[in-house]
């Protein structure tokens, strides 16, 4: 957490707010999360620094930089992770969890919170950041990625679905939550080897997933604790959770006891065994 649709609506967000704005001035409390920047240079780094544009890749938030004494194609690569969030004017003065703060010209402050600090904040130049991108698998929601391509992905592996679906190697911005939505979507067991999944099963689960993130992303994500939109409200896909968080409720397809398991990389799985083959 924040997963792909999260990430998708911060970038969204910060992009219609952020489009255009100059920073001039950046406060570093936290240093601990900063890479390829350190907090002794941040200030200068980011000083008089346009934000051209931001997006998401997998689970970060991209801000394109232009300006001040960044290259060009620089990135600012914000990956929250389990409790960071990306704040426009939303973190208290004295809040203790804010790592990184950036001034605005219009007076604005855009506040990198972080309970647990395991996210980072990035600094790219062109160069790094085309590097790192080759890091990152398939985006499931790229208009031009097909049921046969996704399937030939995600077939070629012999681990457990499940496994093969958060891998951010593989399949960009899928984590626990829509990983466990997607499969029992999909009626597929997340234990099964992808290997042995049939065309039409890839097919169902290239099409559940193309269906359920652009729905998670209109409810502006899922928020059980930490995670919170750029303004700092709570996302509103908790309420049409179907599997994830629900063990030991019934199956809301066959009635059946939802099942909780940590067996797939010691990650909370929760499936239906009745339904889900």
């Amino acid at each position: 957490m924040p997963e792909l649709p999260e990430t998708e609506t911060i970038a969204r967000d910060l992009d219609a707010a952020l489009a255009g704005a100059v920073i001039t001035g950046t406060t570093v409390t936290h240093a601990d999360v900063l890479r390829g920047v350190s907090a002794a240079d941040a200030d200068a780094a980011f000083r008089d620094v346009r934000v051209a544009r931001v997006w998401r890749r997998a689970k970060l938030v991209v801000c394109e930089l232009a300006g001040g004494t960044v290259a060009g194609g620089a990135v600012l690569a914000v990956q929250p992770r389990f409790t960071g969030a990306l704040l426009l004017d939303a973190a208290a003065p004295d809040d203790p969890y804010v790592c990184v703060r950036w001034s605005l010209h219009d007076g604005r402050v855009l506040a990198y919170r972080d309970v647990r600090r395991l996210g980072t904040v990035s600094l790219f130049d062109a160069q790094g950041w085309h590097t790192y991108q080759r890091t990152l698998g398939i985006e499931p929601l790229d208009p031009a990625l097909t049921a046969a391509e996704f399937s030939g992905y995600v077939r070629s592996s012999t681990r457990a679905i499940k496994a093969v679906l958060m891998d951010q190697r593989v399949i960009a911005g899928v984590g626990n939550i829509y990983a466990t939505e997607a499969l029992w979507g999909a009626r597929l067991d997340p234990s099964r080897r992808a290997c042995d999944l049939s065309t039409a099963e890839g097919d169902r689960l290239f099409d559940v997933l193309r269906e359920l993130l652009p729905r998670a992303i209109a409810a502006r994500g899922t928020s059980f604790r930490d995670y919170r939109d750029a303004h700092g409200g709570r996302g509103r896909f908790v309420e049409q959770l179907q599997a994830y968080g629900r063990s030991g409720a019934p199956c809301p397809r066959c009635g059946a006891r939802l099942v909780g398991s940590d067996a797939i990389d010691g990650r909370m799985t929760v499936f239906c065994a009745w339904c889900q083959r």
